[in-house]
């Protein structure tokens, strides 16, 4: 196939990264201490792993496995089920994050990107894992954040998640590529900035969230997720990011406003409450309010009459229902004090639905 060898060269970095490096830096050599020579003997009686040799040896047999689909164009079970055991392995190690940063030492940033990437050779199964094997590293994680910024990831991630959109019937690799791209940007004043002014990155939140005539065929876990970066960027602690939302992302801001929170709408009360959640701290910051009070008649009424119907209920329905009715009466109390002449006018929800 024309242009493969570019295509696999993640694969080949990964193997020569392997062969030089260990993931960890250069260090200066001074004698052992007593107290380091007896807990080095500890280690060696207790047999404990060195857990960046595991992850080496890790990908030295998930770099085997994935020569051979290359080299001979199909997928054994059994092999998918093993190096899926692998990664699932290596995700619980890149939890800590001294150990993300040393498997992104070894080139392994690089070889999840280019995995993911790989639609022919890999399968579906191992492309996931590797997105959440991304988003466990990039978790609260600045460096390795800076290191796929850097590396143009958000893009590229984002647009896998079209590529993808015809064949994901289930919304779970698309809802894991939001997963990654979320842990990418949140709380990383740059990496929002830089997703909040991608070209793409309207589109996907709408896509991701389903609005308009694709909302009951979206699944759940694909709108959490979007709804998730969503809610992370409009109460980002970065007033610049919090700017950008409102400019990039007030249509699908005013579509949670309008459908989202609504029960004849989102069935799921977990949805619903995230929605709340937002909105009600949007409220409580201040910084975007006007974009939820150009709604305000609506959620008002709405808001009154969920409250009313939440505070009727009895026995575990109404323990259930604790959360979204604390929201709703915290919403009717800020809109009720809120000054309409902060409103401004907002793109209508109806008109995203006749789109």
């Amino acid at each position: 196939m024309a242009g493969q060898g570019e295509q696999w060269a993640w694969l080949g970095l990964l193997k020569w990264s392997l062969s030089y490096t260990d993931g960890t830096a250069d260090s200066s050599v001074s004698p052992m201490s007593e107290e380091d020579k007896a807990f080095l003997e500890s280690v060696m009686k207790d047999g404990i792993i060195n857990e960046g040799d595991r992850m080496k040896t890790i990908l030295s047999e998930v770099t085997e496995k994935m020569t051979k689909w290359k080299d001979e164009s199909k997928v054994e079970e059994e092999d998918e089920e093993n190096v899926g055991e692998l990664l699932q392995e290596l995700r619980d190690c890149v939890e800590q994050i001294d150990f993300a940063r040393s498997f992104a030492a070894m080139k392994g940033l690089d070889f999840l990107i280019g995995c993911v990437q790989e639609r022919e050779s890999v399968p579906k199964s191992t492309r996931i894992l590797c997105l959440g094997i991304l988003a466990t590293m990039s978790s609260n994680n600045p460096p390795i954040q800076k290191q796929l910024l850097d590396m143009g990831a958000l893009k590229t991630l984002s647009e896998i998640f079209f590529a993808e959109q015809d064949s994901d019937e289930n919304g779970k690799f698309r809802a894991r590529t939001m997963q990654a791209i979320g842990a990418m940007v949140r709380s990383h004043e740059l990496a929002e900035a830089v997703f909040c002014q991608l070209e793409q990155s309207p589109t996907l939140i709408v896509a991701g969230l389903g609005m308009g005539k694709d909302y009951s065929a979206t699944p759940q876990m694909l709108r959490q997720r979007t709804l998730f970066l969503l809610r992370a960027l409009a109460t980002s602690d970065a007033e610049s990011t919090v700017t950008l939302t409102k400019q990039r992302f007030q249509a699908a801001i005013v579509w949670v406003a309008d459908c989202m929170v609504d029960d004849q709408v989102e069935t799921s009360p977990e949805l619903r409450e995230m929605a709340l959640a937002m909105i009600q701290h949007i409220l409580e910051e201040g910084k975007i309010t006007s974009t939820i009070l150009s709604r305000k008649s609506s959620l008002v009424a709405l808001g009154v009459r969920r409250v009313s119907t939440l505070r009727n209920l009895t026995g575990e329905e109404k323990e259930y229902a604790a959360i979204e009715l604390g929201h709703w009466e915290a919403i009717v109390v800020l809109l009720s004090r809120a000054a309409d002449s902060a409103v401004e006018p907002a793109i209508s929800s109806e008109k995203i639905l006749t789109q």
